[in-house]
């Protein structure tokens, strides 16, 4: 029997998922969070809703990845670890280097090592992870999967700044986005719903979560995204500022009497968004109740995520030219149907129609109604799956 790992590193935590392949089947997933810090904790679910929890100091991503080890066979989750055929891990920056999937090698690990310039919270516990994983499962195929792949086939016109030209060819200096096997597997998905060929297709897919990206794909491929060099461009996000004027950054590091630029850029990555405007919570739930009370920050935050959303929709019609398909997905896309409502009640120039009783959910399902000239569409992301599927591909 066949299973294959999904795994995503973050710098102090490892979600993990381990499917029994080719069905699919979800056998075990967890999370392993405060590694590093005192008081980590160990989750795992498996079998018939079984659960286990704990609490003990986990030093680094080894530990945590031997303890994930024991406990899959001191319940018995996996016999021999042998039957662990494949590993999937989600890489954040694969730059320009891995424009798709790709074994595991020495010197693939050492490559995204060396990325860590651009995702320097991500790359380097990724690269870990792999380490150990090859070290532990020899046997095994492993798959790097990243998150900016999809991207490497914007065309130039739409991933290059507007810098002299020789940062780009000296230090890499362009838009890579972010949440590529997510727009990846909602537009597939998408497409497979309407029954129709992917390639014929034009579709915005809208990642809406803590962290949120807006893709225009074309054809199958992604053509533009809404972040840029690093996840911090785009739209307004949990804590994230999205775009902005960098005129602002000496501006307000003067006002601020900050001398480190890291610490501006970490007010602009932790504590903007949803959050700094609101002064309630980087959760939309907790910012949409606290709007429901009448809190006007928390309603400006709203309004001023679902303008963003709206306006790289709109951007992304011209891009291509039309759209045929919209997806909303992740935990605001997927959840919140006062915001999908938002967002397309401004839309409605392009013929775009939603069906309220349709877009109560958080299933799958269209939202938009039978008159609508674009069809739109609620999809669930599964990026573990859509990782695992590469695995069973490169094996």
């Amino acid at each position: 029997m066949s299973k294959t790992f999904a795994i995503n590193a973050g710098s102090s935590s490892l979600k993990f998922q381990l499917y029994q392949m080719p069905e699919e089947e979800v056998i075990a997933k967890g999370l392993v969070e405060r590694i590093g810090i005192e008081n980590s904790i160990f989750k795992i679910e498996y079998g018939d809703d079984q659960e286990f929890e704990m609490t003990e100091d986990i030093e680094d991503h080894g530990r945590a990845v031997e303890i994930l080890f024991e406990k899959l066979q001191e319940f018995n989750i996996v016999e021999d670890m042998k039957e662990i055929e494949g590993v999937g891990h989600r890489v954040v920056a694969g730059g320009e280097a891995f424009k798709e999937s790709t074994v595991v090698t020495d010197e693939v690990i050492a490559k995204v090592d060396e990325l860590s310039e651009f995702a320097p919270l991500h790359n380097p516990a990724e690269a870990a992870v792999m380490r150990v994983f090859q070290e532990e499962l020899p046997h095994a195929t492993m798959v790097a999967v990243f998150d900016t792949s999809f991207h490497t086939s914007m065309p130039e016109v739409n991933y290059m700044y507007s810098l002299p030209y020789e940062y780009y060819e000296e230090y890499g200096a362009r838009k890579y986005g972010a949440h590529g096997t997510s727009h990846q597997f909602v537009s597939q998905r998408a497409a497979e719903l309407a029954g129709k060929p992917i390639e014929d297709l034009k579709i915005i897919t809208c990642h809406l979560g803590n962290g949120g990206s807006i893709t225009a794909v074309q054809g199958g491929k992604s053509v533009d995204t809404s972040m840029g060099f690093t996840p911090l461009a785009g739209i307004t996000m949990g804590t994230r500022t999205g775009d902005l004027d960098v005129s602002l950054v000496p501006f307000l590091m003067d006002k601020l009497n900050i001398s480190d630029v890291n610490e501006m850029v970490n007010i602009f990555n932790k504590k903007s968004g949803l959050l700094g405007i609101s002064g309630v919570s980087s959760d939309m739930r907790d910012v949409e109740s606290a709007a429901e009370a009448g809190n006007h920050r928390a309603q400006l935050a709203i309004d001023i995520f679902v303008n963003r959303v709206q306006k790289y929709i709109g951007q992304y019609i011209a891009v291509m030219n039309g759209v045929d398909i919209i997806v909303f997905t992740a935990g605001i896309g997927e959840n919140s149907a006062t915001t999908r409502a938002a967002v397309l009640e401004g839309l409605t120039w392009f013929g775009i129609e939603v069906d309220a009783e349709r877009n109560d959910t958080r299933k799958e399902a269209q939202i938009s109604s039978d008159e609508s000239k674009v069809l739109v569409y609620n999809i669930p992301t599964n990026e573990e799956v859509a990782i695992a599927r590469e695995v069973e591909r490169l094996k």
